[in-house]
């Protein structure tokens, strides 16, 4: 009877063995989309049937399974699905790119649009943490886009699937969306209009906000940023509509356990390695380990951060520098959270917020005007590459205005280019390009999932989004 299922009147005789998974960028890179289309199965609802009782034999992909975890391989992830669902042969990373009129999903790998969901307004995207979901800024507040990736944890490996991109009708309300920021598999939601902080574990947000949510709510609405870290501490901006100068650390109890009020303009967040969190000022920048906040002075007067990159790999965090009203800044800065220092770095070209990116190694990347990807080690400030992408271009006046981005993954940065409607994959270390696709909308914002589960996104949080808020001219947004 082995290899033979029998269900109902329809008998079953499964013979499968999948070849080894690419393991190298290289190998995934060009070997990754013929494999998807070779071992690729779709499960269509009564195909899902078959697959289960095959599973609960052991007999597909070669591997044993329980009942309740067929259900789960099977299903349990992809009730916001409404398509056929398809066990793929890898992980499949896949990008988010809003356009003005709605926000398109891609195949990271092959760059093929998979998903075009229709939506009126400016549209801001982040990643939601459970490497599945984006959350999309919506007039509602932080809705989740199912960009239909994700991984089924299965012993001592797992089951990859996809499905077609769905805007689900989970929504955490916010009266005006601000920054969704994950750490620690937690995801933290900061409404501008009301200063509420809802905080839940990244793994069930796609559940929406429960009882077992986190939630604080500051003194004074403002547009501000939350992280909470691994031992509960919260870490927040303080302000209000007008002023914005403070940053509170509190306790899981949200008792407040330090807290500076020498933060002008507090705006960015990142956190480096050893959990310490960096905010920028207009005047330098706020770094809070221990529980302990430090002030450090900007090398210049004036001169102000507002967007920072950070990275688990790296004590250091990369940020914009702007001195006084300078709205085209040829300089970044390397912030060491460790040290307490600051490091200017010039390039060879200006940048905007939507510029900074991190590697996987902990690389500093600015995408320049120049259309050149910089490459800058953070611990020496070298400028060891700069990798031609896109054509030069010209920073909008409006923040909102479409402007070439930047989104890393696994060693490839994506980089959209509006002038040319296009989205471009690019090795960091090589420079090479490896893929272009040509898309039929303008891009705008882009941000991207992995489908491997809980993550962490140290990513950038910009100075130039949400400008209304302030009555400082450096803040173009």
């Amino acid at each position: 009877m082995n290899g033979l299922v029998r269900t109902g009147v329809i008998t079953v005789i499964v013979m499968l063995r999948a070849p080894p998974v690419p393991t190298t960028r290289k190998e995934r890179r060009t070997a990754l989309p013929a494999r998807l289309s070779a071992m690729t199965r779709t499960l269509a609802p009564t195909a899902r049937t078959t697959a289960a009782a095959l599973l609960s034999l052991g007999l597909l992909a070669g591997c044993a399974t329980t009942e309740s975890e067929d259900e789960s391989a099977a299903s349990g992830s992809t009730d916001e699905a409404t398509s056929d669902v398809t066990e793929a042969a890898a992980l499949t990373p896949r990008l988010v790119v809003t356009y003005d009129g709605g926000v398109q999903v891609l195949d990271a790998n092959t760059l093929d649009v998979v998903g075009d969901v229709a939506l009126d307004g400016f549209l801001r995207a982040n990643p939601a943490g459970d490497g599945r979901h984006a959350a999309l800024s919506t007039s509602e507040g932080f809705q989740l886009l199912d960009t239909g990736t994700w991984a089924e944890a299965h012993g001592d490996h797992a089951h990859y699937f996809t499905a077609d991109p769905v805007l689900t009708d989970v929504t955490y309300e916010a009266e005006t969306p601000g920054h969704a920021v994950v750490h620690a598999g937690r995801t933290n939601f900061w409404d501008d209009g009301t200063g509420e902080i809802t905080i839940v574990d990244a793994e069930h947000v796609a559940d929406g906000p429960g009882q077992d949510a986190r939630t604080y709510t500051t003194p004074a609405a403002h547009h501000g940023v939350a992280v909470e870290l691994t031992d509960g501490t919260l870490v927040l901006t303080d302000g209000t509509e007008d002023e914005r100068s403070g940053v509170r650390v509190l306790d899981a109890d949200d008792a407040e356990i330090a807290a500076t009020d020498e933060c002008p303009s507090v705006h960015g967040e990142a956190t480096a390695q050893g959990e310490a969190v960096v905010l920028g000022c207009e005047d330098g920048v706020v770094i809070v380990k221990d529980g302990a906040v430090t002030k450090v002075d900007s090398p210049t007067s004036p001169g102000g951060f507002g967007t920072l990159a950070g990275s688990h790999s790296s004590s250091v965090v990369l940020g914009d520098y702007k001195e006084g009203e300078d709205q085209d800044p040829t300089q970044v800065s390397l912030i060491d959270a460790e040290a307490g220092t600051i490091q200017l770095v010039e390039l060879p070209a200006s940048y905007t917020f939507r510029s900074l990116a991190r590697g996987d190694d902990g690389e500093a990347l600015v995408l320049g005007t120049d259309g050149a990807l910089h490459v800058i080690d953070p611990i020496t400030g070298e400028l060891t590459n700069s990798w031609p992408v896109v054509d030069a271009w010209t920073v909008p006046e409006d923040w909102q205005e479409p402007r070439p981005a930047v989104w890393v993954n696994d060693g490839t940065a994506f980089v959209s280019d509006p002038a040319t409607s296009s989205i471009h994959a690019v090795d960091i270390l090589s420079g090479e390009v490896w893929n272009t696709a040509t898309l039929d909308v303008v891009p705008n914002e882009l941000t991207g999932v992995t489908g491997d589960g809980v993550e962490e996104y140290e990513a950038h949080h910009d100075e130039d989004e949400h400008a209304d808020h302030d009555d400082h001219e450096d803040h173009d947004h």
